[in-house]
């Protein structure tokens, strides 16, 4: 009967401490058993662990955010963090604290090029996101075996977690040591020089524009030595691209050139964006859809959205506008700049590019996809297939 009683209460333990949340609340290690110097990784300030035992002789068996399982100090386990808290620094723990210009907490930096993040530590899981080289990651926990798992994500929620293998993550690479690297690789070795450059690039488009010539330079040497048709037109492109970003516009140039913006609508100018809701109606008819949109920031003219094949609308039905949100560019729709400074849907992108380069932003990570600046806002411009797709405007929360 004790063993059951005892049994009864280990579980109702158990349950409640699968129903809070434990925190680490200095740096430590996740030992393979109580007081022994053999330990499986390294944990940082704030770490969430979850608890599988009771105290014993001052020690908790714990499971890491990457599902390790071992044995870390009572002393170091709290349900809440403050800033009283004495945080014991480990001189030999890798993780990077934070405050650098890069992240603010607890992370690492990604060292390889397209690097998949998965849904579970398993190289078969589900792809929930490609990271770049220099990205920085937050990490709680990194294991000592380079080939096991990190969650990139640091708690246990299952939503967000992502992992990655320990040896894909480290220091911030320096752009110029990877530039000598490849500078000394055999002219031969297109494989080595492919991998490195791929990861040159990538960390240049996470560094500032100024890098972005010599990495694209010793990338197209690659391509056209390996001689893929499309990574050759798809470089030439870009290379277009950091032609223009490297002669970028001042801030306010920028706004003054797209500031007065207006689409043309099947014929209808919308002066500056706007339009009354009758107005609407009585070029595009009914919409297709009506929806209330969740707007928390309230960046937009009414929660009421229109939705036609040709455009998004944001709609004040009481008041009698219309704001135009995006709008698909096809024979009917444009944006106009200027009497010469035209977006319709005779326009390329490599077009777009060489004209307008030195006004759009651009990232690695949303090709195909550029931004103009203005001073509440953005013009979002989509292209598909090499023509223009769509245009948004993006109000700041």
């Amino acid at each position: 009967m004790k063993k059951l009683y005892f049994l009864i209460a280990l579980f109702l333990s158990l349950v409640l401490h699968s129903q809070e949340r434990y925190f680490l609340n200095s740096d430590t290690r996740l030992y393979t058993s109580p007081k022994t110097g053999s330990f499986l990784g390294y944990f940082k300030y704030g770490a969430e662990v979850r608890l599988l035992s009771e105290s014993q002789n001052g020690w908790y068996k714990v499971q890491a955010d990457n599902f390790n399982e071992g044995y870390i100090q009572e002393k170091y386990v709290a349900t809440r963090l403050n800033a009283k808290d004495v945080k014991v620094k480990d001189p030999e723990n890798p993780i990077l604290e934070g405050g650098d210009v890069y992240y603010g907490g607890n992370h690492f930096f990604v060292l390889a090029a397209g690097l998949k993040a998965r849904a579970l530590p398993d190289k078969n899981s589900k792809i929930k996101e490609i990271l770049f080289t220099g990205d920085p990651v937050p990490v709680n926990y990194v294991p000592v075996n380079p080939d096991e798992w990190v969650n990139i994500n640091g708690n246990f929620n299952e939503e967000y977690s992502r992992y990655t293998l320990r040896k894909f993550l480290g220091l911030r690479p320096d752009f110029d040591t990877l530039i000598k690297d490849f500078d000394k690789l055999d002219a031969t070795a297109a494989a080595e020089r492919k991998t490195l450059s791929e990861r040159i690039v990538e960390l240049a488009w996470n560094s500032d524009y100024s890098k972005l010539a010599p990495a694209y330079q010793r990338y197209y040497e690659v391509v056209k030595q390996i001689n893929d048709p499309k990574l050759i037109a798809d470089t030439e492109l870009n290379m277009a691209l950091v032609k223009g970003l490297s002669k970028h516009k001042l801030p306010e140039q920028i706004v003054s050139f797209a500031q007065k913006a207006e689409y043309s609508l099947k014929g209808t100018k919308t002066k500056s964006l706007y339009l009354t809701q009758k107005d609407l109606v009585k070029v595009f008819g009914q919409p297709v859809k009506k929806e209330s949109v969740g707007d928390e920031c309230g960046i937009y003219l009414s929660d009421l959205f229109y939705y036609y094949p040709d455009l998004q609308a944001s709609v004040d039905e009481k008041k009698n506008q219309a704001e135009i949100v995006k709008v698909f560019i096809n024979e009917n729709n444009k944006l106009i700049f200027s009497q010469n400074a035209v977006l319709d849907h005779t326009v390329s992108e490599k077009a777009f590019i060489e004209k307008y380069g030195t006004y759009i932003e651009a990232s690695i990570k949303s090709p195909h996809n550029y931004t103009i600046i203005l001073e509440d806002s953005q013009f979002r411009i989509e292209f598909k297939d090499g023509k223009l797709f769509s245009v948004e405007i993006f109000f700041y929360c």
